[in-house]
């Protein structure tokens, strides 16, 4: 137990506590709360996830829960089961298993002495997933929650299908769960019984990606978990939280249309990860903002924070494209409600190589076939990192079939979802389309706005998939990533379209090659005028954190690298992204940690089934007298027919091998 005194009140550290379960599997938790809660107990605050709170989470932890607990709360960490220090088997994301545990959880918080009775969950990622996903089991002791970069939907919203088109991260994401779920728990805090654990989880795997693939329509699987099956489950007060540089901002809009509980949202500038410390900046006072909400809702407080505007956004200023943003320039923008009044279509239309506000009556189709290569410009699908923004989209120019407007007389507010719809065929049956919506700079330079793709065999359900009818023409619709973007007067708006998008989407098995029918086919953009609510917003507190963790480099880290090279003899296009943590060593507990990974995507311009992608690892745990580590890989290809997924994982003891496994598995396209 740490007792630390240089906050508002002074609060007590749990480095590890125990929750049994009703089948006697441990939780392992951490607990920051007040050093006087058993006299005077506080609300709690729940953060329940996988990804191991002894080191992988250590830092972040560190700067919330301790500020947040300072002002009277338990602030309470559990490594979910079968992850870090907790006992059992982790078999995968959003299970029933993991929502029963956090009922469990709650009850067992609730009971404590240090607890009020009062409890709240907060989360990221997966946290912000689970977060709702129990409130809609309705737990009496759940009063509010704040849901940050999550989801309602997990089949058409989350990292693995978008338009029903495979997204590449459903690999990516596979490889990365492949690589936590058999780590080592601290011997130090669970005791003789550590190598058992380890050696049940390397038994066990974790190679998750085989069923992702599997499932490759919007099935019963998807559904569990999807909280947008009944919006009207969740009761509880819900504070969402999004960011435009995150694969995550679409579900803020939907879920404040579609709760009927009390809701809040916020959206900024950020890539993955709390607002009071994510980049492109600025940062805010998230903490400081989390407690009104935690005051109001878990200890009855007026802080007047419902008595503000349902959701306040950040409009985004015209900057030059760039893969890393350290600030993005614009200003804070509200809505008392969504959908909002005050958003108003644009609609334009199409011809060759123009976008515009009037419909042409001259009969146009215009055909696009991509090479395969189209996409290297787009970034990751969810950015967190440097480097993983969408970099100058000229360089697809020569791959899409292009729309400019004229250049702006006056600026324009976009904000919400703009939508593309398209009378279109193919001659192939099956084909994806990607539409891409930039802002073309007076030097020329484009930067992404946003973009949305269709797996053209998904034009009618995620379900019931319908082959395309080779030269037929078909209206179908693209709904675009949510914005909030102001094009300056003196830019041009332009609309790409393209068949092919890897790394971000898996491509079709064959070449298709489109064609348009522009008289049909038309851009509805969501324009704002300037709302009333914009100049008399409160401004946000600076952003401030809990002191950060000591800790000791035993071995220096790398600087991030993302490169694309070509093959000027193929045009073979291959992207490689390199992070290497070194090694370091919490200086309170003595346990070291260090990762390192490399990403490798590769594909030729006139082949998708060359299409390849493989992601290395190696982790390193322990403490002195005791250095375990793990390394592996995984690989994805294709053929017309199937996906071929292949890894392997080996597991060291102070240079011992102490398991090692093959995993080799074949999955048949369906409509993919």
């Amino acid at each position: 137990m740490t007792s630390r005194s240089s906050y508002p009140v002074p609060i007590h550290i749990h480095e590890h506590d125990e929750i049994r379960l009703s089948d006697n599997t441990v939780l392992s938790t951490m607990v920051w709360l007040p050093e006087d809660a058993t006299i005077n107990p506080v609300p709690a605050i729940l953060e329940y996830l996988p990804y191991r709170k002894r080191d992988g989470t250590a830092e972040r932890d560190a700067l919330n829960h301790s500020y947040v607990a300072s002002y009277g709360y338990a602030c309470v960490r559990v490594d979910m089961r079968g992850s870090g220090d907790s006992e059992g088997i982790l078999l995968g994301e959003y299970l029933k298993q993991e929502q029963d545990d956090a009922l469990e959880i709650l009850r067992w918080i609730a009971t404590q002495d240090w607890c009020s009775g009062s409890i709240g969950m907060i989360g990221i990622s997966w946290g912000g997933f689970n977060g709702l996903q129990v409130a809609a089991r309705r737990p009496p002791q759940l009063k509010a929650v704040i849901s940050l970069c999550s989801t309602d939907d997990r089949y058409a919203d989350d990292v693995h299908y978008m338009g029903g088109c495979l997204l590449v991260d459903n690999f990516t994401w596979g490889a990365t769960m492949f690589s936590i779920t058999p780590t080592p728990p601290d011997p130090a805090l669970v005791g003789d019984k550590w190598r058992d654990q380890w050696m049940s989880r390397l038994e066990a795997g974790g190679n998750w990606m085989v069923e992702w693939h599997a499932h490759q329509r919007r099935d019963e699987f998807w559904k569990h978990a999807s909280i947008c099956e009944d919006y009207s489950a969740i009761q509880c007060p819900v504070y969402l939280v999004g960011a435009w540089s995150d694969g995550y901002s679409n579900t803020v809009f939907r879920m404040l249309e579609h709760l009927e509980c009390p809701r809040k949202a916020l959206i900024g500038p950020w890539a993955h990860a709390y607002p009071n410390f994510a980049t492109p900046g600025p940062q805010i006072g998230f903490l400081q903002e989390s407690l009104r909400w935690w005051d109001k809702w878990l200890k009855g407080k007026e802080t007047g924070i419902m008595d503000e505007p349902m959701l306040r956004c950040y409009l985004q200023d015209t900057v030059p494209p760039r893969t890393q943003y350290d600030f993005r320039p614009g200003h804070w923008v509200a809505e008392n409600s969504w959908p909002a009044e005050g958003i108003i279509p644009r609609t334009m239309r199409f011809s060759a190589g123009r976008l515009s506000d009037e419909l042409s009556t001259v009969k146009e189709r215009l055909s696009i076939c991509s090479p395969m290569t189209v996409g290297f410009a787009g970034g990751l699908w969810c950015p967190g990192l440097d480097l993983d923004l969408p970099s100058d989209q000229r360089s697809e120019a020569g791959g899409s079939l292009l729309c400019d407007s004229s250049a702006l007389t006056q600026r324009l507010d976009l904000f919400g979802a703009p939508i593309v719809s398209l009378r279109i065929a193919s001659d192939k049956p099956n084909a994806l389309i990607v539409a891409v919506l930039s802002e073309i700079l007076p030097d020329g330079s484009s930067t992404r706005i946003s973009f949305g793709m269709l797996n053209l065999t998904h034009r009618n359900s995620h379900t019931d998939l319908e082959p395309l009818e080779i030269g037929r023409f078909y209206d179908v619709s693209i709904k675009l990533n949510e914005c909030g973007q102001r094009i300056s007067a003196g830019s041009r708006l332009r609309l790409a379209l393209s068949t092919s998008y890897f790394p971000i989407c898996w491509p079709s098995p064959e070449i298709a090659t489109l064609t348009l029918d522009c008289v049909q086919s038309k851009l509805e953009l969501p324009t704002r005028l300037e709302g009333e609510h914009d100049s008399q917003l409160r401004p946000f507190e600076p952003a401030v954190n809990g002191p950060a963790l000591k800790t000791r480099v035993l071995r220096p880290g790398k600087k991030m690298s993302g490169t694309i090279t070509e093959d000027i003899e193929t045009g073979a296009k291959t992207l490689c992204r390199i992070l290497d943590t070194g090694l370091m060593e919490f200086e309170a507990i003595g346990w070291h940690y260090g990762d390192a990974s490399k990403s490798i995507y590769s594909i030729s311009p006139d082949d998708p089934l060359s299409a390849r992608a493989e992601v290395q690892f190696r982790q390193e745990y322990g403490r002195k007298g005791l250095d375990l580590v793990i390394e592996g890989w995984n690989r994805m290809t294709a053929t017309q027919t199937d996906f071929h997924l292949t890894a392997r994982f080996d597991a060291f003891e102070n240079g011992v091998q102490v398991f090692g496994r093959d995993y080799s598995s074949t999955v048949p396209r369906d409509h993919v």
